[in-house]
């Protein structure tokens, strides 16, 4: 069977189709959509500051605030819109492509078919279909961008006229959240809110936003504090939670009179878990959770392990000046609270899923708003180095750059079942903790293991290695900011 002679001229046009030039322009596409979410971020990063009132304040500033929330409802408008283009663009080059091919060999088939007779009816057909499902997806590229005012390749004249087009004003309804699902997902989520939006979800879902790895570290302070908030003014939570509270209320409070500025990144009274931050972990160029091991809580030991974190970030600081450094204490999980419960990996099997979940939400939240990627290193100490470990068992590679192994008690396998590209470990002699090997056959001095021995002195105790009189502390500070490389 052959198609009519009558497809021969829209099968030549088909065969004439600029296909790379179409993947091209998905490309432009693309690369405009990243730009956008990178701009938004900054913007939004802006109206946060101007709404704290620490730099400006009165009415121009609250004009500036309203000015710049329409800019990113319009902002996340154009950027859904471009989203959906972006897809049915997609779409089009894959069928196009198709269509193209599928077209050529139908007219090189032609050749062979005696003249009157028509085209080769499969390879016709085929093309003709692909390229009908082609349109289809140029009708809805250009349907994606029609809310948008945009008709005939025609868009609105200036920003104003665009304003017209978005629904900004008026009464708001919240989005609602989406379930706890891969941080990937919901840090896109996020990211396609606008501002007024996001403000709205950490006003109603407080616990929720405090709590879903994917957030940016911003939203999640911000919807941690309000908790933190109620949690002082409530007469009835338990008197653990309620002293917790009070402790990470003062921490807070010490460190921003410093000058410091804090990210209360988890809230969990109820779990006693807590994640506090020094700087900035949505635009730090480098980034360090602090894993804690037996015997630490947020009640009793959140002061120490803070200041842990300060003397990080400064040795951090030190190593690579002009380099943005933000240390996170990780009291993610409850660690064991006596020398007995620490001998078995309960606490680490439950703890190791939430530390690679929180890596995962602080990679997808800076990938999502387009802040870039910052070096991400692991420092754990004693049994906070067997959570690690059990992070690197979730499937999928752990997202970090660098570990620190300190005073470990033993690790499964070798150095590589990190899944980091740098694995180092301080093990002082001075120290009976690494000799114990209570979680694997041999310490992680041990040269079969694989990692890279950081400085330390035999005066050095178990609880000595962030002590800045001692070298190890200057080390790990060159290891976060990738000043240090492995062997």
């Amino acid at each position: 069977m052959t198609a009519p002679l009558a497809d021969a001229a829209r099968l030549h046009a088909v065969a004439a189709w600029d296909v790379p030039l179409a993947r091209r322009a998905v490309a432009v596409l693309a690369e405009t959509i990243d730009r956008l979410l990178t701009w938004r971020a900054r913007l939004e990063g802006v109206g946060r500051a101007l709404a704290a009132g620490d730099s400006w304040s009165g009415p121009a500033a609250q004009s500036a605030v309203a000015a710049l929330s329409d800019v990113s409802a319009v902002g996340s408008a154009v950027g859904h819109a471009f989203e959906g283009s972006l897809s049915a663009y997609e779409r089009l080059v894959t069928e196009a492509a198709f269509a193209q091919e599928l077209a050529a060999q139908a007219l090189a088939a032609a050749i062979l078919v005696p003249v009157g007779d028509g085209l080769p009816a499969p390879a016709a057909d085929a093309a003709l279909a692909h390229a009908a499902l082609a349109a289809a997806a140029a009708e809805c590229a250009a349907d994606a961008l029609s809310g948008l005012g945009v008709r005939d390749a025609f868009a609105p004249a200036d920003f104003q006229d665009l304003l017209t087009l978005v629904p900004v004003m008026g009464p708001f309804q919240a989005p609602g959240l989406p379930s706890p699902g891969p941080p990937a997902a919901v840090g896109a989520w996020w990211a396609g809110l606008s501002a007024r939006a996001q403000w709205a979800v950490i006003a109603m879902s407080p616990a929720a936003v405090g709590a879903l790895d994917g957030v940016p570290s911003w939203a999640r302070d911000r919807a941690n504090r309000l908790l933190l908030d109620r949690a002082l003014r409530d007469p009835r939570i338990p008197s653990a939670a309620a002293r917790t509270a009070r402790v990470v209320a003062r921490r807070i409070a010490a460190e921003e009179a410093a000058g410091q500025q804090v990210q209360l990144h988890l809230l969990d009274l109820a779990g006693d878990r807590v994640v506090l931050a020094l700087g900035d972990l949505d635009t730090a160029d480098a980034v360090a959770l602090l894993v804690p091991g037996i015997g630490n809580s947020p009640g009793d030991d959140l002061g120490g392990l803070v200041s842990d974190a300060r003397r990080l970030a400064a040795a951090g600081r030190a190593a690579a000046p002009g380099t943005t450094v933000a240390t996170a204490v990780w009291l993610g999980y409850r660690p064991p609270g006596t020398l007995w419960s620490a001998i078995t990996r309960t606490a680490a099997w439950r703890g190791g899923p939430a530390l690679a979940a929180t890596l995962a939400g602080l990679a997808a939240a800076r990938t999502a708003t387009g802040t870039g990627a910052p070096r991400t290193t692991v420092v754990a100490h004693s049994y906070g180095t067997v959570v690690v470990d059990e992070a690197a068992d979730v499937p999928g590679r752990l997202p970090a750059d660098a570990v620190v192994l300190l005073g470990s008690p033993g690790m499964e396998d070798d150095a590589a079942s990190l899944e980091a590209a740098a694995v180092f470990d301080a093990a002082s002699d001075g120290d009976v903790v690494p000799r114990l090997d209570w979680f694997g056959d041999g310490g992680t001095r041990e040269e079969r293991y694989g990692s890279t021995g950081l400085p330390v002195t035999s005066a050095m105790g178990h609880s000595d290695y962030l002590d800045p009189d001692y070298p190890t502390l200057a080390a790990v500070g060159e290891v976060v900011t990738g000043r240090r490389t492995p062997l």
